[in-house]
């Protein structure tokens, strides 16, 4: 979550560093429009870009997680089974004989 936030932060400072190098630089209006809106597309690519890197890497994750939870969901259950096994072997080792 921090590297996201670090992301973010520096985008964003990137932008607004953009924005306001290009308001302050002597050009036309309609050139510095142009310059905006170019400007705002291509961060708008690249916050995208990030985001559809982030969502990959949340749901690898999260695949990742089922995968190991179900086996060790599967070890347990197989654990549990033996130990019942070893409880019912060790009943009938003390059950009286008639």
């Amino acid at each position: 979550m921090k590297n996201n936030n670090i992301a973010l932060g520096i985008l964003g400072g990137l932008a607004v560093g953009a924005v306001l190098g290009i308001l302050f630089a002597p050009a036309k209006g309609c050139e510095t429009r142009k310059k905006i809106v170019d400007k705002s597309t291509d961060l708008a690519e690249s916050l995208k870009d990030s985001s559809d890197k982030l969502s990959n890497v949340i749901s690898q994750t999260i695949n990742d997680l089922k995968n190991e939870s179900q086996q060790l969901l599967g070890n347990t259950k197989e654990v549990i089974k033996a130990e019942i096994a070893n409880a019912d072997n060790l009943k009938n080792i003390n059950k009286p004989t008639l």
